[in-house]
């Protein structure tokens, strides 16, 4: 029944009844209303942008911010997310995208969706809490790099046919391709860069992307007009309506309901699906919904830091998991919640998830609206955006600050899952950076459970003791990867030693390592004929070692609720001994 209740407790839109039970007025809809049109711009360009570097056409990018980005915060719990294409993604799509076309992108999305809603009904949400930041540090950086460097063909504008597999050939296909730089691109690109980064120095109330667009528009139109040839979204996209309708660019129409494996695959067709071919997309469904949850739920907490509100962390993954099963039936990828857009979302001012209700019908304004015109915009601009967001991304200034000041097992953490991300795989990084973490801690906290004799304490002890008497406490945990070397350690410190009391008031957890060690002690010192008493146990160890049936036995161990008392039935063994003896 607690279980029943407990998946009952998870419900969708707790965000938005939650704004609504603390009052919403007209005042509350304006707000959300400015700050959705600001996001609104700001995800427009990004949308096409992030689609672009998934491999897939832009309208996709744009289909995704409408579905995901209306559906995901009206049934999650973070109330300021802005939720759609992220950067994140591209290392995970784009190798997708290649094998398997739009078809395999959506398939695999609506899998990491079902994963998300079993995460959310599991209540992993809390789960976040428990990867270190040295690894969420190295594989977003790890990320960031790797999407500069599939920015920088079109940035530069290279002549470069196909995009190898692994980073170092990546690396080595854009070295070779610098003679074929076009100066025309890179100065779009550069330009549009330029103005990105000097806009908000002006603190113009206005999204930087939308200017930056517009003078990367303005200098393409200005070059095309002058002789030069530039690569733009409607000179390298084209669409069919079902009328038949064919046109460059963007299709100015909704988002169609679809079967998402009919639609079309690498080569423009749709793929014949097996049972192989779906399995393989498992993995990468996996990959997308560990990296979807982790995502969501740090931008949650960091909006949580500025607002001083609370998310509610298996709300908010339902949501995710909701919207990534809905949208790929209407053509959109990959969502999950962005960091920057959100942060910029509460910072216009948003009030409740209207704002991102809002922000998602701005992008289907544009869509229907717009579609001629942003046929015009640059891939150069494309690609100067998302290496602002690779940058920013890339939160340099925290990794420089940790490669300064973090011990040493934290830095091995980042620097191993930022290699790992950009050589091999972001999710092999990730586990292997949690595991390695994992490993580091233990080691630690393994250092730091001590064993000493306190037998002339006399804080602890205050009568002198005989001398074959020994008085050892243990502080910190016994666990497997410390309960050996202390043991150890105790038996031959006390080889010679008659009585043996345990002090263990500062032992908090006692595991079946810990168990294992305890009963080859207690069996050395019975084969020598010690008498071991073990005093003042705390509730963990002491549940464990009753579970375990260790008990007393006479004249050879005893358990004592103090070391007061410990003390007291060593003196009268001690006298029992002497009068037996006599």
């Amino acid at each position: 029944m607690p279980h029943r209740l407990h998946l009952h407790s998870i419900k969708p839109f707790s965000a938005l009844r939650e704004t609504f039970r603390e009052g919403y007025n007209l005042t509350s809809l304006y707000r959300d209303l400015m700050a959705g049109i600001t996001v609104g711009i700001i995800a427009i360009p990004l949308s096409m942008a992030l689609a672009i570097a998934s491999g897939v056409p832009p309208q996709y990018g744009l289909y995704t911010a409408i579905i995901a980005g209306i559906l995901i915060p009206l049934t999650g719990g973070s109330r300021y997310s802005i939720s759609g294409p992220t950067a994140a993604f591209v290392v995970i799509l784009y190798p997708v995208a290649q094998q398997f076309g739009l078809s395999g992108l959506l398939i695999a999305s609506l899998m990491a969706g079902i994963m998300m809603v079993i995460m959310a009904l599991s209540r992993l949400g809390r789960l976040i809490e428990y990867i270190p930041e040295p690894v969420t540090l190295g594989f977003t950086s790890g990320i960031a790099v790797v999407i500069a460097t599939l920015q920088t063909k079109d940035f530069l504008g290279l002549n470069l046919e196909e995009m190898p597999e692994k980073y170092i050939d990546k690396v080595l296909a854009l070295i070779n391709a610098i003679p074929t730089l076009v100066p025309s691109e890179f100065a779009i690109g550069a330009t549009t860069l330029v103005v990105l980064i000097l806009w908000p120095r002006l603190r113009i109330p206005v999204p930087g992307h939308l200017p930056a667009v517009a003078v990367g528009v303005a200098l393409s139109l200005v070059l095309t007009t002058t002789g030069f040839d530039i690569q733009t979204i409607g000179s390298r996209f084209s669409y069919e309506l079902l009328d038949g309708t064919i046109g460059q660019g963007i299709p100015p129409a909704l988002p169609e309901f679809n079967w998402p494996w009919m639609q079309p695959g690498p080569d423009g067709k749709p793929i014949d699906w097996d049972f192989h071919k779906l399995t393989s997309l498992i993995p990468i469904a996996f990959s997308i919904a560990m990296l979807g949850a982790i995502e969501s739920l740090l931008c949650a907490v960091v909006l949580d830091g500025m607002s001083g509100k609370r998310h509610h962390s298996n709300v908010e993954l339902l949501g995710q998991g909701v919207g990534n099963l809905v949208t790929p039936w209407f053509g959109g990828i990959t969502a999950t919640a962005a960091i920057a857009r959100s942060a910029a979302n509460y910072r216009a001012g948003a009030q409740s998830p209207l704002a991102a209700v809002i922000h998602g019908l701005v992008v289907l304004a544009s869509l229907l609206i717009l579609a001629p015109w942003l046929a015009y915009i640059p891939m150069a601009s494309m690609a100067a955006m998302l290496l602002m967001v690779a940058w920013n991304m890339s939160e340099a200034p925290k990794v420089r600050e940790l490669l300064k000041k973090a011990p040493s097992g934290d830095i091995l953490v980042l620097l191993t899952c930022f290699s790992l991300t950009v050589m091999i795989d972001m999710v092999v990084a990730i586990s292997f950076g949690i595991v390695l973490a994992s490993l580091l801690f233990m080691r630690d906290i393994a250092q730091m459970t001590r064993v000493i004799e306190i037998s002339d304490n006399r804080k602890h002890v205050p009568e002198t003791l005989p001398t074959d008497w020994g008085v050892y406490k243990i502080s910190g945990p016994l666990f497997f990867a410390a309960a050996d070397r202390i043991f150890s350690e105790l038996l031959m410190i006390s080889e010679h030693k008659r009585c043996v009391i345990l002090y263990m008031d500062a032992v908090p957890i006692l595991d079946a390592g810990g168990l294992s060690a305890l009963n080859h002690f207690l069996e050395a010192k019975l084969n020598t004929g010690s008498f071991v008493i073990i005093a003042d146990l705390q509730f963990q160890p002491l549940k464990n070692i009753a579970k375990a049936g260790l008990t007393p036995i006479e004249q050879k161990r005893v358990f004592t609720p103090t070391l007061a008392e410990a003390i007291s039935v060593a003196g009268s063994k001690v006298i029992e001994d002497n009068a037996t003896a006599h």
